[in-house]
Formats: structure tokens, C-alpha cells, sequence
């Protein structure tokens, strides 16, 4: 705001645009002090412009891959006294960021040499009444003692899930054995096993 009151001020003049704006003129002023002489800026500021140096170089020095925790502590261990929030407000405002390790789960396992399924309804999901067409799908969910794999069957025509089967582990068996009568049986099943 301060910068378009200061392209502006030859033509308008600084007290009609503050006037306009409903800022006080005071604040302009000060920033074109500012602008002039950076000593003048705040203490903060002041000394936001030198952690900024070492919080770049603390960055930079281990590969740009730590973050807003271990250049804190990196600070520390050189010897500078800075709080955590002040460098997440400065790696923030200059886009440094971490790199995030996630830990990696393989769910399947790709047999090139298996033949592919085929599209038995070549891609076309209408059924006009129920117990036409049925589909199968089969997918994992994560919950907090590890995945749970499902397989299951749903009516194409009222899109409601026919039968299921869940067990922890990926097995062939789980998918090719799933049909509607098999829901009760899997769901006394799965109450044991969770």
C-alpha cells in the first residue's frame, strides 16, 4: 500500500490518497524514511534480515532437505539463540521447506507374466434390473493394526455390494472365492479376526 502511495504521491499528493485510503499519512512517511535508511527499521526487522542469512545457510549447508525443527536446532548448536517459532515464520516466508520421508507401503506385487483379465462388459456399467450385471473390485484400507484387504461384488443396476470377503493378507483365494451368499459367513469371520 505504502509502495502505491509512493508512485502515486507526484501526481495526487500523499494526504488525498491517505485520505482515500483512510490510513494515516504519518505511516508513509515513515516508510519512505525506512526505504531510505534501513537502520531505522524495526529492531525485529533488523534482526529478522540476519537470522534470514543463517537460517538460509543452515538450510542450504544440509542439502535442503531439513526443516523448520532440525535448522532450530541447528541454530542452537551454532551458538544462536532463536526461538523455534521465529524460524518457521522466516523458513515460511522465504518457501524453505523440509523434505518429508514417508514410509512406504508395497501392497502388490505386479506378475508381468500372468495374462490380464478380461472386460467382459467392455467397459459399459448399465444394467436395466437387478442381478444383470454384477462387477467385482477389490481394495485395501488402512486402520490403526495394519490393512485390511476387501473384495467384493456390487449389482451394477442398484449399485449395492452383493457380497464381501476381508482378511489381513492378499491372497488369490480372497477375491475368486467372494459371492453374494459368502457375506455372513465373512462378517463373523472378520469380527474375530479385528
Amino acid at each position: 500500500m505504502y509502495a502505491f502511495i509512493d508512485e502515486e504521491r507526484a501526481l495526487y499528493g500523499v494526504e488525498p490518497i491517505c485520505r482515500v485510503l483512510a490510513i494515516a499519512p504519518s505511516g508513509s512517511y515513515t516508510y519512505r524514511a525506512r526505504q531510505a535508511d534501513p537502520m531505522q527499521r524495526p529492531a525485529r526487522a533488523q534482526r529478522d534480515d540476519v537470522l534470514l542469512e543463517q537460517v538460509r545457510r543452515a538450510w542450504e549447508r544440509n542439502g535442503g532437505v531439513y526443516g523448520v525443527r532440525k535448522v532450530w536446532q541447528q541454530l542452537l548448536r551454532d551458538g544462536q539463540t532463536v526461538a523455534r517459532c521465529t524460524v518457521a515464520r522466516l523458513m515460511a516466508a522465504e518457501g524453505l521447506r523440509g523434505v518429508v520421508r514417508r514410509q512406504r507401503h508395497r501392497t502388490t506385487i505386479a506378475d508381468t507374466t500372468a495374462e490380464l483379465a478380461q472386460d467382459l462388459v467392455q467397459r459399459q456399467f448399465h444394467a436395466e434390473r437387478p442381478n444383470q450385471l454384477w462387477v467385482a473390485d477389490f481394495t485395501y484400507v488402512a486402520t490403526w493394526r495394519g490393512f485390511v484387504y476387501v473384495a467384493f461384488v456390487i449389482d451394477v443396476s442398484s449399485r449395492r455390494i452383493v457380497g464381501w470377503r476381508a482378511h489381513t493378507t492378499m491372497r488369490t483365494d480372497l477375491v475368486v472365492e467372494v459371492h453374494p451368499n459368502s457375506r455372513t459367513d465373512v462378517q463373523a469371520n472378520s469380527r474375530s479376526r479385528y
